[in-house]
């Protein structure tokens, strides 16, 4: 409680879970006071209150909701069930599905999914391939394609007894070696990660989920500094800040194509990453911060984040532990981004890139097209960009000398994982992906199937429909989670993988399928000359 929170405050009575609690009435969303009053901490916080990232979900006599723009005052007297509130042997079904088919890999979109879909399956829908697509209509999830999903929710159709034609057969659940599968897993993610069960139900040991009881939240104020508060909401509330919104103006190129009669070429424009779990960390007073990276790497988009010295700082300076968060509108902001890029190239492999400067990417380019001369851009006005994003610059570079060729051919990545690709349409008009990778010798087949099926997904949707609209100042302008373009559950193609055996040491592969899947999709349009290309 605050310490100017009268002790008479009004008190809100909820039914949670199937227990009666009362709780402060400051105004707060349900997500607040499910996370910051009861820790109920499976209920995540992805946009930051946008209510368009679905993993808030909870149920709401039996039906789905989004917590974050539910006022708590609005659910007094009704049936509440957050993930923790299913039955164990639901939640164990669930959990043991997704960990099946790798339909979850960090676990931060997972639980409320579930929950949605339980709330289909407890109303005696089936959770057939359409049905569940225009559920997921819902939800995003960047790690996993979508088709994993699917996939468990196909074991979950025989587990509950109910019909429907799935897109894919069942995937039987197997025995597993979870530390195997977390090795894989850490090798995919580049952070270290767990696959369990439990993991899929959102115990993934998030930073925001693991701060100690009772610490202060912390979140960037509109003078660039953080406002400081007992719960979340009460801090938002102090930052004094707009909340970011959509915007009408169109997006840009901001290079130009080098001068040359080139077999091809290809402008990119601004994308963001947009990784679910927004950045957060907490510390003790002279402590160290817990790492914003949590059970996965966030594809390289959070290296140096700079909440975790926001929050050793203001835990010395309150002489409490504090959780630092960043809101969806402030990791587009400060969050790097891939470098936009403007190149030509021969069908002899030569060729001009021209890219915004940025620390590695002529290295990164060079070492999968060492004849494209690299040229680097200073005085882009735009947000932060990185290398260390998901095969940032090189796959690009691939994709421009596969075009150049006119075949995608055996992409070959810097760490010497192989993948091929090809994408075809079937009858139905649903593109499908056939996708090859050898990336040595593989540890568990679940976890690389699942993070070349999220590699090809994210490979489709930032060549065929994501773009940042920034402006001449370098200001982002495209501030909401749904504004980034990413592809829908019911947009995906759906992805074939078959994992080719290898001698060589365990590399990463998923890096490999997603330059590849970019050269095949950017291919199959015939290589237009700017990058989104439109959806098939």
């Amino acid at each position: 409680m605050a310490d100017d929170q009268p002790p008479t405050a009004r008190q809100l009575a909820l039914q949670v879970n199937g227990r009666d609690v009362s709780v402060p009435d400051r105004g707060d969303s349900l997500l607040g006071v499910l996370r910051d009053e009861l820790g109920l901490t499976g209920a995540k916080d992805g946009c930051s209150p946008q209510g368009q990232c679905g993993c808030c979900t909870v149920l709401v006599d039996g039906k789905p909701r989004v917590a974050c723009v539910t006022p708590a005052r609005r659910v007094v007297g009704r049936e509440i069930v957050t993930i923790e509130g299913l039955t164990e042997d639901r939640r164990s079904a669930w959990g043991e599905a997704l960990c099946a088919t790798g339909g979850s890999q960090c676990g931060f979109c997972t639980p409320g999914i579930v929950l949605r879909l339980e709330a289909m399956a407890q109303a005696g829908e089936g959770l057939d391939t359409p049905a569940v697509d225009q559920a997921l209509l819902a939800h995003l999830c960047r790690c996993t394609g979508w088709q994993t999903i699917h996939e468990a929710a196909s074991i979950m159709t025989e587990v509950s007894g109910t019909e429907g034609l799935v897109r894919e057969s069942p995937v039987e659940i197997v025995t597993r070696d979870h530390g195997a599968a977390g090795a894989q897993a850490t090798i995919e993610g580049g952070g270290i990660q767990r696959v369990s069960p439990e993991v899929t139900l959102g115990l993934g040991g998030f930073a925001a989920d693991t701060a100690p009881a009772g610490a202060l939240r912390a979140v960037p104020d509109a003078e660039g500094g953080w406002a400081v508060g007992e719960t979340l909401d009460e801090a938002r509330k102090a930052a004094g800040k707009t909340q970011g919104r959509r915007t009408t103006a169109a997006h840009s190129w901001p290079l130009e194509v080098p001068e040359g009669d080139w077999d091809a070429a290809l402008q990119t424009t601004w994308v963001e990453p947009a990784f679910l779990e927004t950045d957060a960390s907490w510390c003790e007073p002279g402590g160290q911060p817990s790492s914003p990276l949590a059970n996965g790497g966030a594809f390289g988009a959070k290296q140096e984040s700079p909440v975790a010295g926001a929050a050793r700082q203001l835990a010395d300076e309150h002489g409490r532990a504090v959780l630092a968060l960043a809101s969806r509108e402030d990791t587009v902001r400060w969050g790097p981004k891939r470098p936009p890029l403007a190149g030509g190239a021969m069908a002899d492999g030569t060729g001009v890139v021209v890219v915004r400067a940025t620390d590695g990417i002529a290295e990164a380019i060079g070492a999968v097209a060492p004849d494209l001369e690299v040229r680097e851009v200073e005085g882009i006005a735009g947000p932060p960009t990185s290398s260390l994003i998901r095969a940032a610059g090189w796959a690009e570079a691939v994709a421009l000398l596969a075009a150049a060729r006119g075949e995608v051919g055996e992409i070959t990545a810097p760490n010497g994982a192989t993948a091929t690709a090809d994408l075809t349409i079937e009858e139905s008009g649903r593109p499908r992906l056939e996708i090859s990778v050898r990336c040595g010798q593989v540890v568990d087949e679940v976890v690389l199937r699942s993070y070349c099926i999220g590699a090809a997904h994210m490979a489709y949707s930032m060549v065929c429909s994501e773009a940042l609209t920034v402006d001449d100042a370098g200001e982002v302008h495209d501030l909401t989670i749904r504004s980034f373009g990413v592809v829908r559950a019911v947009d995906t193609p759906v992805v074939d993988v078959t994992v080719q055996p290898s001698d060589g040491a365990l590399v990463n592969g998923s890096d490999a399928v997603f330059a590849a899947v970019c050269a095949a999709v950017w291919l199959q349009k015939e290589a237009p000359r700017q990058w989104p290309i439109g959806l098939f």
